[in-house]
């Protein structure tokens, strides 16, 4: 199952980001994921459960959108919808077609809690 390394790898960015702004704990993470990656949207959750325990994300909520495939004809420039397989275009037939979406796997946002600075003397 290829999501456990790809959700390592989410984990990493999750962790480094969090480190970087000096996030106290994670809470939320966004993921969008598209049809043509066959990644399983449900298997992202397993993996998510199973490598969170003992980081900053664990008890994070991993919000997974899936995306469908979408693609544009370069022959007659129609956009249509599409599955895995067929790419071929819905109006003229033809196989000259570019992805518009639905191959994308990317972390959209997080949601953090920050440790607030402590002030110093003298101020506010």
């Amino acid at each position: 199952m290829h999501e456990f390394g790809i959700t390592q790898e989410i984990l990493t960015a999750v962790v480094n980001t969090s480190a970087r702004v000096g996030a106290t704990k994670v809470n939320k993470v966004r993921v969008t994921v598209g049809e043509l990656t066959e990644v399983v949207p449900d298997s992202l959750q397993f993996a998510w459960e199973a490598l969170t325990p003992c980081t900053i994300a664990e008890g994070a909520v991993l919000e997974v959108t899936q995306t469908p495939a979408r693609s544009v004809c370069t022959e007659c420039s129609t956009e249509f919808a599409h599955d895995r397989f067929d790419r071929r275009c819905t109006s003229c037939g033809s196989f000259m077609t570019s992805v518009l979406a639905g191959d994308e796997l990317r972390i959209d946002d997080m949601d953090v809690d920050v440790a607030e600075a402590d002030e110093e003397p003298g101020e506010g």
